[in-house]
């Protein structure tokens, strides 16, 4: 479906994705890959309100996460995918991009032409060895999953009822929604995603994960009241992609980190381990909290740039990275757990300046990590795409 968001109007036409992957096979047999659980020393509650970290609390944290959370290791490929070293970028572009660190705060950026290094710099004490935490572009993992799971056969269909996937959502408002609805973000369904309100839904997750522990996920969203048909409006909910790691979850068997080191880790060729949060229930938590290092973005972004190596249906990235969620005529919307940009170009999206950049025609991917002074910043994702353009237009 695709949706056109301008001022009060909205506009929904069907483009027939949803039947293109439908499963009818039986799902295919999958292993089971072991991870390790990491479980962090004891902590005040209160010093892992990560939204309300200062400044000196999130450069030391984002770079050791698993210190403060629990999660799951998984392990490096067993066949690292070599990222060459391409045409270096003319030296006052890459002066350009150094600056653009400097004045976001960034802690890493490197950019990909053909599979090939162009462009590699870090900052903030941060190095090629360590991980960074993505938060939001997170998402784009999890929808990568979804797709996977598709693939596989566990989902049988995008137009599936989200509840025949998580059953103990019957009777709340995501009763009519269909799967490709909650990857869309397009459920109906009321979420307050303020990340400066304590009130706000998304402050709220770890309040419910205090009172109803392994039903913290389910028990959040299924209190949540409609506020539209389902279809017919754009919300940003990390809640609902919380909802797409339980449902991926219950449909395959295993946890997003297991699944992830046979569908991405592997067949992308990360070359260190990966660390993703878990939730109360052991599953991952599909919105949030994945650490690696800058390198295996940028390997994330090739990936998806490349077709995911068989592991999702054919034409997935292309669809996923798709606007199906179009903001008035500005050329920016969302697709499945991606943001769209002007030019057919796609990507993950974090807050405090994670993302992954994807623009196909250049074959361009560009990884950043961040600690920017805020969640959000209209200006630094502006400077950041302008630096994208201009990397794009550059021999």
């Amino acid at each position: 479906m695709r949706m056109i968001l301008g001022g009060a109007a909205i506009a929904l036409a069907l483009t027939g994705f949803t039947s293109a992957y439908a499963e009818t096979a039986a799902p295919a047999a999958h292993p089971a890959h072991p991870v390790t659980m990491v479980t962090p020393p004891e902590h005040d509650p209160a010093d892992l309100e990560v939204l309300f970290w200062n400044d000196a609390q999130r450069s030391d944290r984002f770079r050791n996460m698993e210190a403060w959370f629990a999660g799951h290791e998984v392990a490096a490929a067993a066949q690292p995918r070599l990222l060459g070293e391409g045409t270096p970028l003319d030296p006052a572009l890459a002066n350009e991009i150094r600056a653009a660190m400097e004045a976001t705060n960034a802690a890493g950026v490197m950019v990909l032409q053909d599979g090939k290094k162009r462009f590699e710099a870090y900052g903030l004490g941060f190095g090629p060895e360590q991980r960074w935490t993505s938060f939001s572009v997170a998402k784009s993992f999890t929808s990568t999953l979804l797709g996977a799971a598709v693939k596989d056969g566990f989902v049988q269909s995008l137009s599936d009822p989200v509840t025949r996937y998580i059953p103990k959502l019957e009777g709340s408002a995501y009763d009519g929604v269909t799967v490709e609805q909650l990857a869309t973000m397009t459920s109906g369904v009321k979420w307050n995603e303020d990340y400066t309100d304590p009130n706000s839904d998304v402050a709220q997750m770890n309040r419910f994960v205090v009172e109803y522990g392994p039903e913290a996920i389910v028990a959040q969203m299924r209190a949540l009241p409609r506020e539209a048909p389902a279809g017919e409006k754009w919300v940003y909910k990390t809640g609902e992609t919380n909802l797409i790691g339980v449902l991926v979850e219950n449909a395959v068997g295993l946890s997003l980190a297991e699944y992830a080191k046979e569908k991405i880790v592997d067949p992308a060729g990360f070359e260190a381990d990966l660390f993703w949060m878990v939730d109360p229930r052991g599953g991952n938590i599909g919105g949030c909290c994945l650490s690696l290092r800058l390198a295996d973005y940028a390997r994330m972004g090739q990936f998806a740039l490349e077709g995911g190596n068989g592991t999702v249906p054919d034409g997935w990235f292309g669809q996923a990275g798709d606007s199906k969620v179009d903001f008035g005529d500005t050329g920016f919307g969302y697709g499945y757990q991606w943001w769209t940009y002007p030019g057919a170009n796609y990507g993950a999206q974090g807050i405090f300046g994670q993302s992954i950049t994807i623009m196909p025609a250049e074959r361009l991917v560009i990884a950043v990590v961040s600690n920017w002074p805020t969640a959000t910043s209209r200006d630094n994702r502006a400077l950041w795409l302008g630096v994208a353009q201009k990397i794009a237009a550059a021999d």
